[in-house]
């Protein structure tokens, strides 16, 4: 699944690209890639037809373009979804699912998805902490590369779960933006172990982990993001390079940067989870003690 850095960069480019030009025809090629769209395809197209893109915008892997009639169009990219620029005589791809033309008659704008899990909805806009959302998004927490990120606040979320690091991390009502590549990088830079309860955390452990979250997806970024396949893109159908420079996820049986000891891959909600045994000790079990009538019985 694509993570901020690769969101960041489809935004970017949608921003240079199609913000401020005005929508005249939306062509949609399969009903699944607007299945989100509750009302339907001829109510998604009628409503976007003659609309102006205003801006791109993204809170952590949650895209959408903002509309001039005061709502948003959120893009789901799933597992292989793409939004190409692509000049109108180029062939269509193979996996085209909607079509959009503007009034300056320039280069479309379309969504390629081969394996549909994506997808396309209108939503209105609603204002949470300053900022305007998307209302199905409006539980999203704010990312780490925000302006308006506040890191002790987004510390002490993290240190009031009871559960493991990891997954904390990978909580977007908690910290938005980071996915299991990210995270495991963070937790390698941090030097902690992916299982690390979130309720033992120090602050500064917490400032630690989410501030190399910050950094290593900075990295990623102007690296285009990463890339395993084809599949994930920008705007101009290019991947990025960051998987070069990935020091645990996906680096199982290679040595540490750090230590050189192999890095270890551990079974993880139905993923995986990368680490280096030395570097990030396991946490020890905290064994519970039972007494009964004064007496221990374990």
């Amino acid at each position: 699944m694509p993570e901020l850095p690769e969101v960041e960069v489809v935004r970017a480019g949608l921003q240079a690209h199609v913000a401020g030009r005005t929508i005249t025809d939306v062509e949609v090629l399969h009903a699944r890639a607007i299945r989100r769209h509750e009302l339907g395809a001829e109510d998604f197209t009628g409503r976007l037809s003659g609309t102006k893109i205003t801006a791109a915008r993204r809170r952590g892997k949650y895209l959408w373009l903002e509309l001039s009639d005061g709502q948003a169009m959120l893009a789901h990219l799933g597992m292989s979804g793409q939004m190409l620029v692509q000049p109108d005589d180029a062939p269509d791809e193979k996996h085209l699912r909607v079509r959009f033309r503007f009034a300056d008659n320039g280069p479309e704008l379309r969504f390629v998805d081969q394996r549909t899990f994506g997808g396309l909805a209108l939503a209105d806009l609603t204002e949470v902490d300053g900022t305007a959302l998307p209302g199905t998004i409006a539980h999203i927490a704010r990312d780490p590369m925000d302006p308006r990120f506040d890191l002790d606040q987004a510390v002490r979320a993290l240190r009031s779960r009871r559960t493991e690091i990891k997954r904390a991390l990978l909580d977007q009502t908690l910290v938005s933006g980071i996915g299991n590549i990210y995270a495991d990088e963070a937790l390698w830079r941090s030097k902690l172990h992916w299982s690390r309860p979130t309720d033992k955390l120090t602050a500064a452990h917490g400032r630690t982990v989410l501030t190399a979250a910050s950094e290593v997806m900075a990295a990623a970024l102007v690296a285009g993001g990463t890339s395993f396949d084809a599949l994930y893109v920008n705007i101009n159908g290019q991947s990025g390079y960051f998987d070069r420079s990935l020091d645990a996820y996906g680096q199982e049986g290679l040595p540490c940067g750090r230590c050189g000891t192999a890095i270890r891959r551990d079974p993880f909600m139905n993923r995986s989870s990368f680490s280096c045994p030395r570097c990030q000790p396991k946490p020890r079990e905290v064994k519970t003690v039972v007494y009964e009538c004064g007496h221990r019985v374990n």
